[in-house]
């Protein structure tokens, strides 16, 4: 039986408030919404209605969750530590807050046995209402010819100062008509600013300034920034300067290409 949109923040209203004070926010959307707009390589292979949540990480998930959770010493040392946060801070939050659901979780960083990522991040942002996804098609006869532009997803409060960390699907709750899909906030409007957008995330993505393009509510702390400007085989060692990790987790820390 579907619930209604009521009943759906009756549900995860509880997740949403542990996740909120961690740093995190959580957008609800139906999995149709999802699959109605790839290719069917890509689907969510769960009924159309089917509630699904997208978790997305603020700036002061940085200092509400990173830094205590290094403190605490759950640092293996052999993942991306980012990623290690992610998945306890989200997983501990779904065990307790949903301990007779049935729900599938996906990271942002793991693949399908064919190397495909298991959800498309910004796809999943966009149709969730959380965050914008621009891509070459918003641009009308766009200057780049034939050249491969990647999309960015912009958020209405924080710009490009985000990240979209997980998945969740309700294997066994149908949301119901009532639950109605929402554009995001279309906040890069003119053609000018959408090419400038692209052209900053594509070609200048080392210097951030695409995370600007709109005026935010909140930025990374200098702290943040130094952990990821600090190239991905060098943040073990950083985080050893920092007094989080030992000589030995330093140098077992494996190399990625994530931005934050």
């Amino acid at each position: 039986m579907a619930i209604s949109s009521e009943s759906v923040e009756g549900l995860i209203g509880t997740f949403r408030e542990s996740l909120e004070a961690q740093g995190f926010e959580i957008y609800p959307f139906k999995v149709g919404w999802y699959n109605a707009v790839l290719s069917p390589a890509h689907h969510l292979h769960y009924p159309a209605d089917t509630l699904a949540v997208v978790v997305l990480s603020s700036p002061s998930m940085f200092e509400r969750s990173f830094l205590p959770f290094l403190r605490s010493q759950c640092c293996e040392g052999l993942r991306d530590p980012i990623d290690q946060c992610s998945a306890h801070t989200v997983s501990s939050a779904v065990s307790l807050c949903f301990p007779s659901q049935s729900v599938d979780v996906s990271y942002d960083y793991e693949m399908l046995p064919n190397r495909r990522p298991k959800f498309l991040a910004q796809t999943a942002a966009h149709v969730s209402g959380a965050a914008y996804y621009y891509q070459k098609s918003d641009v009308h006869s766009p200057p780049w010819a034939d050249k491969k532009m990647f999309g960015v997803c912009i958020h209405p409060k924080l710009g490009g100062w985000f990240a979209i960390r997980a998945l969740l699907v309700f294997k066994d709750v149908r949301a119901g008509a009532d639950l109605q899909q929402k554009d995001p906030p279309d906040c890069v409007r003119s053609q000018e600013e959408r090419i400038e957008l692209l052209e900053r995330f594509n070609f200048r993505w080392q210097d951030w300034s695409y995370r600007d393009m709109v005026p935010t509510e909140e930025r990374y702390s200098d702290q943040q920034r130094e952990y990821f400007r600090t190239p991905p085989g060098q943040r073990g060692e950083l985080l050893r300067h920092w007094g989080f990790l030992t000589d030995t987790d330093s140098e077992k820390q494996s190399s990625t290409n994530k931005q934050g």
